[in-house]
């Protein structure tokens, strides 16, 4: 199978069926990278898209997960115990190819993969834009989601993240910052950078990451 070669899977959960879309890698492949979406869109963002396609030929298949509400076409996410509930049913397929998994996500996914790290046995949580708290809300910290994920976490954020800059994080989160990014890492034309260079810095990152602990 080439690099980067697509194949989508359905598999049933409690909260209905989600989807799994495989992209697999051509050399011999040393970890799973689990990445679901957000509570406001899909498996397309430019972050999780450019993930995938650039992983693979590093030896790290990508499986990009749509969680059930979002398979089902409804428009709001459920509340986190249904997400979590989804994320754990489906583990299973994730772990099948017989790999390490590195659970992760954007936005609410990123929170379901700290919340459930632990439990599912994820060797490590990649957080991309990891909502710390609701915009102009700091007192409301979801900062305990991340710290408590118990396995080697790396943040991706905007640096004009309105859910948290990266400053904003505990002393020692290990961050990649995303200069001038908005929550979906969006860049001003202003700033001057290119869309392709900011999913640059995220790719590059989070290769340099994986390749030091399966390296």
């Amino acid at each position: 199978m080439s690099t980067g070669a697509m194949e989508t899977e359905t598999v049933a959960t409690p909260a209905g069926d989600a989807r799994i879309t495989w992209y697999r890698a051509a050399k011999p492949a040393r970890a799973v990278v689990a990445l679901s979406h957000g509570a406001g869109g899909g498996i397309e963002a430019r972050d999780l898209r450019a993930l995938a396609a650039a992983l693979p030929a590093r030896g790290y298949p990508v499986a990009l997960v749509e969680q059930p509400w979002r398979v089902a076409g409804k428009k709001l996410a459920p509340a986190p115990k249904t997400l979590d509930t989804g994320w754990t049913a489906l583990w299973p397929a994730l772990e099948k190819p017989g790999l390490p998994v590195v659970a992760g996500g954007r936005s609410a996914g990123a929170r379901v993969a700290c919340r459930t790290a632990r439990e599912l046995g994820a060797q490590a949580v990649l957080a991309l834009s990891f909502p710390l708290h609701p915009p102009g809300r700091p007192e409301k910290s979801r900062a305990d989601e991340l710290t408590g994920a118990g396995v080697p976490t790396l943040v991706v954020q905007g640096g004009r993240d309105p859910f948290g800059r990266p400053e904003e994080f505990p002393p020692g989160t290990e961050i990649t910052e995303v200069a001038h990014g908005d929550h979906g890492f969006a860049v001003p034309k202003k700033a001057g950078v290119g869309e392709a260079e900011s999913m640059a810095v995220i790719t590059d990152a989070v290769a340099v990451w994986l390749d030091g602990m399966f390296g």
